[in-house]
Protein backbone atom coordinates (compact mmCIF):
# COMPACT_ATOMS: atom_id res chain seq x y z
CA UNK A 1 0.00 0.00 0.00
CA UNK A 2 1.16 3.20 -1.18
CA UNK A 3 2.38 5.57 1.92
CA UNK A 4 0.31 8.08 0.79
CA UNK A 5 -2.92 7.19 1.21
CA UNK A 6 -2.65 5.83 4.57
CA UNK A 7 -0.40 8.92 5.96
CA UNK A 8 -3.44 10.87 6.99
CA UNK A 9 -4.62 7.98 9.08
CA UNK A 10 -4.00 8.53 13.11
CA UNK A 11 -5.17 5.50 13.87
CA UNK A 12 -2.89 2.67 14.05
CA UNK A 13 -3.08 -0.41 11.67
CA UNK A 14 -4.94 -3.47 13.83
CA UNK A 15 -2.92 -5.02 10.54
CA UNK A 16 -0.66 -4.68 7.97
CA UNK A 17 0.93 -6.81 5.63
CA UNK A 18 2.41 -6.15 1.97
CA UNK A 19 -0.80 -4.42 0.52
CA UNK A 20 -3.44 -5.52 2.94
CA UNK A 21 -4.46 -3.11 5.90
CA UNK A 22 -6.96 -3.79 8.70
CA UNK A 23 -8.38 -0.98 11.00
CA UNK A 24 -10.37 -1.97 14.71
CA UNK A 25 -11.97 1.35 14.57
CA UNK A 26 -15.33 3.46 13.23
CA UNK A 27 -15.79 3.03 9.65
CA UNK A 28 -16.83 7.02 9.74
CA UNK A 29 -13.54 7.71 11.47
CA UNK A 30 -10.62 6.34 8.91
CA UNK A 31 -13.38 7.50 6.10
CA UNK A 32 -12.72 11.08 7.67
CA UNK A 33 -9.26 11.40 7.84
CA UNK A 34 -8.92 9.34 4.25
CA UNK A 35 -7.84 11.80 1.47
CA UNK A 36 -10.23 12.64 -1.08
CA UNK A 37 -10.85 10.98 -3.99
CA UNK A 38 -8.24 8.22 -3.01
CA UNK A 39 -10.42 4.91 -3.34
CA UNK A 40 -10.94 3.16 -6.72
CA UNK A 41 -13.66 0.26 -5.45
CA UNK A 42 -15.85 0.30 -2.56
CA UNK A 43 -17.67 -2.82 -1.54
CA UNK A 44 -20.03 -2.54 1.59
CA UNK A 45 -21.88 -5.12 3.12
CA UNK A 46 -23.37 -2.60 6.26
CA UNK A 47 -25.28 -4.00 9.45
CA UNK A 48 -29.24 -5.68 8.39
CA UNK A 49 -30.22 -4.10 11.58
CA UNK A 50 -32.13 -7.36 12.21
CA UNK A 51 -30.82 -8.22 15.52
CA UNK A 52 -34.45 -8.09 17.55
CA UNK A 53 -35.10 -11.56 19.38
CA UNK A 54 -36.21 -13.88 16.57
CA UNK A 55 -35.21 -17.09 15.51
CA UNK A 56 -33.89 -18.74 11.78
CA UNK A 57 -32.86 -21.48 10.07
CA UNK A 58 -29.18 -22.57 9.46
CA UNK A 59 -27.87 -25.77 8.39
CA UNK A 60 -30.84 -26.95 9.38
CA UNK A 61 -30.95 -26.06 12.87
CA UNK A 62 -32.90 -22.98 14.35
CA UNK A 63 -30.83 -20.42 15.27
CA UNK A 64 -30.98 -17.36 17.00
CA UNK A 65 -30.87 -13.63 14.59
CA UNK A 66 -28.96 -11.77 17.03
CA UNK A 67 -25.38 -11.09 16.19
CA UNK A 68 -24.54 -8.14 18.96
CA UNK A 69 -25.44 -4.56 19.27
CA UNK A 70 -23.70 -3.82 15.93
CA UNK A 71 -26.79 -5.16 14.37
CA UNK A 72 -29.95 -3.43 16.35
CA UNK A 73 -32.12 -1.46 14.83
CA UNK A 74 -32.93 2.48 16.33
CA UNK A 75 -36.00 2.60 14.34
CA UNK A 76 -36.42 3.33 10.64
CA UNK A 77 -35.25 7.50 10.71
CA UNK A 78 -31.79 6.75 12.75
CA UNK A 79 -31.35 3.54 10.62
CA UNK A 80 -31.67 5.64 7.12
CA UNK A 81 -29.83 8.22 8.84
CA UNK A 82 -27.04 5.59 9.76
CA UNK A 83 -27.03 4.50 6.09
CA UNK A 84 -27.13 8.23 4.39
CA UNK A 85 -24.20 8.69 6.82
CA UNK A 86 -21.20 5.94 5.71
CA UNK A 87 -22.35 6.28 2.06
CA UNK A 88 -21.92 10.23 2.10
CA UNK A 89 -18.68 9.59 4.05
CA UNK A 90 -17.79 6.61 1.00
CA UNK A 91 -18.57 9.31 -1.58
CA UNK A 92 -15.60 11.80 -0.42
CA UNK A 93 -13.53 9.26 -0.32
CA UNK A 94 -14.26 7.75 -3.88
CA UNK A 95 -12.18 8.54 -7.20
CA UNK A 96 -14.10 10.58 -9.83
CA UNK A 97 -14.93 7.36 -11.68
CA UNK A 98 -15.03 5.14 -8.53
CA UNK A 99 -17.85 3.00 -7.85
CA UNK A 100 -19.28 1.54 -4.99
CA UNK A 101 -20.89 -1.94 -4.07
CA UNK A 102 -23.66 -2.27 -1.67
CA UNK A 103 -24.88 -5.90 -0.19
CA UNK A 104 -28.15 -6.44 1.58
CA UNK A 105 -31.35 -8.05 2.14
CA UNK A 106 -35.09 -6.02 1.80
CA UNK A 107 -34.60 -4.92 5.28
CA UNK A 108 -32.07 -2.11 4.28
CA UNK A 109 -31.01 -2.08 0.44
CA UNK A 110 -33.72 -0.04 -0.35
CA UNK A 111 -32.88 2.46 2.43
CA UNK A 112 -29.12 2.46 1.04
CA UNK A 113 -30.50 2.82 -2.69
CA UNK A 114 -32.64 5.77 -1.65
CA UNK A 115 -29.88 6.92 0.03
CA UNK A 116 -27.27 6.49 -3.54
CA UNK A 117 -29.93 8.53 -5.27
CA UNK A 118 -30.09 11.80 -2.57
CA UNK A 119 -26.21 11.82 -2.56
CA UNK A 120 -26.14 11.52 -6.49
CA UNK A 121 -24.17 8.36 -7.47
CA UNK A 122 -25.75 7.14 -10.03
CA UNK A 123 -26.92 3.74 -9.66
CA UNK A 124 -25.33 1.29 -12.45
CA UNK A 125 -27.10 -1.96 -11.82
CA UNK A 126 -28.79 -3.86 -9.29
CA UNK A 127 -27.78 -7.62 -8.94
CA UNK A 128 -29.70 -10.24 -7.67
CA UNK A 129 -27.27 -12.68 -5.92
CA UNK A 130 -29.44 -16.27 -5.97
CA UNK A 131 -28.68 -19.02 -3.48
CA UNK A 132 -29.53 -22.25 -4.79
CA UNK A 133 -29.38 -23.94 -1.35
CA UNK A 134 -30.92 -21.21 1.08
CA UNK A 135 -32.40 -21.77 4.28
CA UNK A 136 -35.88 -22.79 4.48
CA UNK A 137 -38.34 -20.01 6.33
CA UNK A 138 -38.55 -20.72 9.49
CA UNK A 139 -42.51 -20.10 9.76
CA UNK A 140 -43.85 -21.22 6.72
CA UNK A 141 -45.66 -17.92 6.59
CA UNK A 142 -43.43 -16.28 3.68
CA UNK A 143 -41.90 -17.29 1.14
CA UNK A 144 -38.55 -18.39 1.36
CA UNK A 145 -35.61 -15.64 1.60
CA UNK A 146 -33.19 -17.17 -1.39
CA UNK A 147 -31.38 -13.91 -2.67
CA UNK A 148 -29.76 -10.95 -1.87
CA UNK A 149 -29.51 -7.38 -3.98
CA UNK A 150 -26.15 -5.70 -4.72
CA UNK A 151 -26.49 -2.54 -5.61
CA UNK A 152 -23.56 -0.89 -7.94
CA UNK A 153 -23.00 2.64 -8.31
CA UNK A 154 -20.84 5.24 -9.64
CA UNK A 155 -19.68 8.38 -7.98
CA UNK A 156 -19.79 10.81 -10.78
CA UNK A 157 -23.52 10.71 -12.61
CA UNK A 158 -20.96 11.79 -16.08
CA UNK A 159 -17.75 9.42 -14.92
CA UNK A 160 -16.62 6.45 -16.44
CA UNK A 161 -16.30 3.44 -14.40
CA UNK A 162 -14.26 0.27 -14.63
CA UNK A 163 -16.40 -2.47 -16.39
CA UNK A 164 -14.23 -5.46 -17.38
CA UNK A 165 -16.74 -6.41 -19.94
CA UNK A 166 -14.77 -9.39 -21.93
CA UNK A 167 -14.04 -10.76 -18.13
CA UNK A 168 -17.59 -11.28 -17.14
CA UNK A 169 -18.43 -12.55 -20.72
CA UNK A 170 -15.93 -14.89 -21.71
CA UNK A 171 -14.54 -16.65 -18.09
CA UNK A 172 -15.76 -20.15 -16.75
CA UNK A 173 -17.86 -18.90 -13.63
CA UNK A 174 -18.26 -22.69 -12.26
CA UNK A 175 -21.52 -23.35 -10.60
CA UNK A 176 -23.67 -20.36 -11.94
CA UNK A 177 -25.95 -22.47 -14.52
CA UNK A 178 -26.97 -18.89 -15.60
CA UNK A 179 -24.17 -17.59 -17.29
CA UNK A 180 -23.55 -18.84 -20.80
CA UNK A 181 -20.69 -19.27 -22.64
CA UNK A 182 -19.54 -16.25 -24.27
CA UNK A 183 -22.88 -14.46 -23.59
CA UNK A 184 -23.37 -11.35 -21.79
CA UNK A 185 -23.22 -11.80 -17.88
CA UNK A 186 -26.92 -10.94 -16.70
CA UNK A 187 -27.87 -9.56 -13.55
CA UNK A 188 -28.86 -13.03 -11.59
CA UNK A 189 -25.92 -14.55 -10.46
CA UNK A 190 -26.28 -18.41 -9.22
CA UNK A 191 -23.33 -18.61 -6.06
CA UNK A 192 -23.89 -20.63 -3.01
CA UNK A 193 -23.05 -19.31 0.33
CA UNK A 194 -19.28 -19.60 1.80
CA UNK A 195 -18.15 -23.84 1.67
CA UNK A 196 -16.87 -25.18 4.38
CA UNK A 197 -13.21 -24.28 3.55
CA UNK A 198 -13.76 -20.65 3.88
CA UNK A 199 -14.96 -21.32 7.36
CA UNK A 200 -11.85 -23.62 8.62
CA UNK A 201 -10.81 -20.74 11.20
CA UNK A 202 -14.38 -19.46 12.26
CA UNK A 203 -16.98 -17.42 10.57
CA UNK A 204 -19.07 -13.86 10.19
CA UNK A 205 -22.92 -14.32 10.85
CA UNK A 206 -22.94 -12.57 6.67
CA UNK A 207 -19.83 -13.90 5.96
CA UNK A 208 -20.01 -13.53 1.87
CA UNK A 209 -18.47 -16.02 -0.36
CA UNK A 210 -15.41 -15.88 -2.13
CA UNK A 211 -16.94 -16.36 -5.07
CA UNK A 212 -18.80 -13.46 -4.75
CA UNK A 213 -16.62 -11.02 -4.10
CA UNK A 214 -13.80 -12.34 -6.93
CA UNK A 215 -17.03 -11.51 -9.34
CA UNK A 216 -16.91 -7.82 -8.41
CA UNK A 217 -13.35 -7.32 -7.91
CA UNK A 218 -13.09 -8.63 -11.36
CA UNK A 219 -15.86 -6.61 -13.15
CA UNK A 220 -15.18 -3.23 -11.21
CA UNK A 221 -11.37 -2.90 -10.69
CA UNK A 222 -7.99 -3.41 -12.44
CA UNK A 223 -4.57 -4.59 -11.18
CA UNK A 224 -2.82 -2.09 -8.74
CA UNK A 225 -6.46 -0.54 -7.79
CA UNK A 226 -7.49 0.47 -3.85
CA UNK A 227 -10.60 -1.65 -2.66
CA UNK A 228 -12.30 -0.36 0.70
CA UNK A 229 -14.77 -1.57 2.68
CA UNK A 230 -15.72 -0.16 5.74
CA UNK A 231 -17.92 -2.78 7.51
CA UNK A 232 -14.99 -6.17 6.71
CA UNK A 233 -15.97 -8.24 9.21
CA UNK A 234 -13.77 -11.43 8.21
CA UNK A 235 -12.27 -9.89 5.34
CA UNK A 236 -13.43 -11.84 2.02
CA UNK A 237 -13.26 -8.49 -0.25
CA UNK A 238 -9.92 -8.16 1.15
CA UNK A 239 -9.07 -11.88 0.37
CA UNK A 240 -10.31 -12.12 -3.17
CA UNK A 241 -8.70 -8.14 -3.97
CA UNK A 242 -5.43 -9.24 -2.46
CA UNK A 243 -5.83 -12.70 -4.73
CA UNK A 244 -6.29 -10.57 -7.74
CA UNK A 245 -3.59 -8.34 -7.07
CA UNK A 246 -5.17 -5.24 -6.11
CA UNK A 247 -4.51 -3.06 -2.42
CA UNK A 248 -7.24 -3.13 0.25
CA UNK A 249 -8.10 -1.12 3.48
CA UNK A 250 -10.13 -3.10 5.77
CA UNK A 251 -12.48 -1.45 8.93
CA UNK A 252 -13.94 -3.00 11.53
CA UNK A 253 -15.51 -2.54 15.08
CA UNK A 254 -14.89 -6.08 16.08
CA UNK A 255 -11.87 -7.29 17.13
CA UNK A 256 -12.34 -11.21 16.89
CA UNK A 257 -13.32 -10.58 13.25
CA UNK A 258 -10.58 -8.68 12.26
CA UNK A 259 -8.70 -11.69 14.21
CA UNK A 260 -10.43 -14.11 11.90
CA UNK A 261 -8.85 -12.11 9.01
CA UNK A 262 -5.99 -12.41 9.75
CA UNK A 263 -5.77 -15.76 9.61
CA UNK A 264 -7.74 -15.98 6.37
CA UNK A 265 -4.77 -13.51 4.89
CA UNK A 266 -2.47 -15.18 6.21
CA UNK A 267 -3.66 -18.88 4.72
CA UNK A 268 -4.36 -17.36 1.43
CA UNK A 269 -0.66 -15.85 1.38
CA UNK A 270 0.64 -19.78 1.52
CA UNK A 271 -1.07 -20.50 -1.17
CA UNK A 272 -0.17 -17.50 -3.67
Amino acid sequence: MGKKILSTIKEKPFFKADDFVLYHADSLKILEELSENSVDMIFADPPYLLSNGGFSVHAGKRVSVNKGEWDVSKGPEMDFKFHVNWIDACRRVLKPNGTIWISGTYHSIYQCGYALQLLNYKILNDISWYKPNASPNLSCRYFTASHETLLWARKDINGKHIFNYAVMKNSDWGEDFLKKPNLQMRSVWVISPPKKWEKTFGKHPTQKPIELLKRIVLASTNKGDIVLDPFTGSSTTGLAASYYGRKFIGIDLEKKYLELSIKRFKELSKMK
